[in-house]
């Protein structure tokens, strides 16, 4: 599954201008702490966090995240908007609970 696969679903509403999104998720990694994730999220996973600050686009372009994933209809900021943009990262958001996305991202093979 990739980027696209995921925005296609309906759930998830692409916030960023990413041109990586047919980047493969080849997992799930679920934290709100930014050093927890630095030092435990994998290459191309997909990050489900309710933070939503700049912060997190420096964290997920240094690890190579194949994206973000924002829950519970947090506001990502214009600030944010523009370093995904400006680090290619994508960013998305959803309604959806973090519990929720990893439930659905799981029934759909990952």
């Amino acid at each position: 599954m990739n980027v696209k696969d995921l925005i296609s679903t309906g759930h998830f509403k692409l916030v960023s201008k990413s041109e990586r999104c047919d980047r493969d998720i080849k997992g799930i990694y679920s934290c709100d702490l930014l050093s927890w994730v630095m030092s435990h999220a994998n290459n191309d996973d997909a990050w489900i966090t309710v933070q939503a600050h700049a912060n997190i686009v420096a964290v997920a372009s240094l690890l190579e995240l194949s994206c973000i994933i924002v829950v519970e209809n947090a506001s990502v900021d214009e600030e944010t908007i523009e370093k995904a943009n400006e680090h290619q990262v994508p960013v998305l958001t959803t309604s959806k609970s973090a519990y929720e996305v990893i439930t659905f991202l799981n029934d759909m093979g990952l």
